[in-house]
């Protein structure tokens, strides 16, 4: 599937059973609210799935068993996030042989590569695979800044097509811009600059929330698209104190209590992470119920 990098697309959380396996019907529950609301495209295994405490093949199983519930409806996106090089190259090839539509690359995990080693790593991964790769750029979260001009030499891979925008710089965006034109399509990966990041010319949103309120995310991205400022803003605003829990180190944690709020999943998390326990979850939860009573009603957003 060749994919149009726009949209809103979740980083879905992956949902385990009390018994710390994959909860497969819940992980589809979730999906359908997702596909329902109108996003683009889905992502799977990244910080919100846990990706470090998955085992190959439950990556491999949630890869397969995405493709068959969206039926082409919209892609599907694994992330690669690997120590080696040699490891990365399997997961793309795995992931292309489970049906992936394309991949989210990270840079080296653990070792802080320098910039030659980063532009070498991604330039293998993408020569190895067939499948649309967008780079994931978070030099807050995992210290690897992807510069414009390391992205210059990894657009000479024609499957490097796009950016997960987590610099936290909003100038970045124009910057891409303004070098790459449409060459290089900007994801922008940081729930609370999200809105800010579309009106300046960001193409889509890689969205955490969304997992827990996926109408509200798709009604903002649509509203803006076609120039409904006002009343984007307006959820928009709604929205920040949930989206301020994707910034947080316990952020896998904050949106699966949200989830259970909204009733498309279970706070289950597999550890070392621990589900929240006194003040911290008090306030999460105090943050989600003033959330639900205060939430928008949305226009009709599918069809503007």
């Amino acid at each position: 599937m060749k994919i149009a990098w726009k949209g809103v697309m979740p980083a879905v959380t992956t949902k385990f059973t009390d018994d710390d396996t994959l909860d497969l019907p819940m992980f589809k529950v979730n999906l359908k609210a997702q596909l329902d609301a109108g996003v683009h495209g889905i992502v799977l295994g990244g910080t919100l799935g846990e990706a470090s405490t998955l085992s190959d093949e439950e990556k491999r199983i949630l890869t397969r068993e995405t493709v068959a519930f969206v039926k082409g409806k919209v892609p599907v996106l694994i992330n690669i996030a690997e120590q080696t090089t040699k490891g990365a190259i399997e997961a793309a090839l795995k992931a292309e042989e489970d049906g992936a539509s394309g991949l989210m690359v990270l840079p080296p995990m653990r070792y802080n590569a320098g910039d030659h080693e980063v532009v070498t790593y991604f330039k293998a991964v993408a020569n190895s695979s067939s499948l649309p790769i967008m780079v994931y750029n978070n030099p807050v979260d995992y210290k690897t800044m992807v510069t414009l001009d390391m992205f210059e030499e990894l657009l000479q891979c024609e499957n490097i097509q796009a950016v997960k925008e987590s610099t936290r710089d909003i100038t970045n965006v124009t910057r891409i811009k303004n070098r790459f034109g449409d060459r290089l399509s900007i994801m922008t990966g940081v729930d609370t600059l999200a809105l800010e990041s579309l009106l300046m010319g960001a193409d889509g949103w890689i969205a955490g929330l969304v997992d827990a309120f996926p109408a509200e995310t798709v009604a903002i991205y649509e509203l803006q698209k076609v120039g409904r400022i006002q009343e984007a803003l307006a959820i928009y605003r709604w929205f920040l104190p949930l989206l301020e829990l994707d910034i947080n180190p316990k952020l896998v944690q904050n949106i699966k209590l949200a989830e259970v709020a909204t009733g498309i999943g279970t706070e289950n998390v597999r550890a070392p992470r621990l589900s929240l326990q006194g003040e911290e979850r008090k306030h999460v939860l105090k943050v989600i119920e003033n959330g639900l009573k205060t939430r928008p009603r949305l226009p009709d957003y599918k069809n503007l």
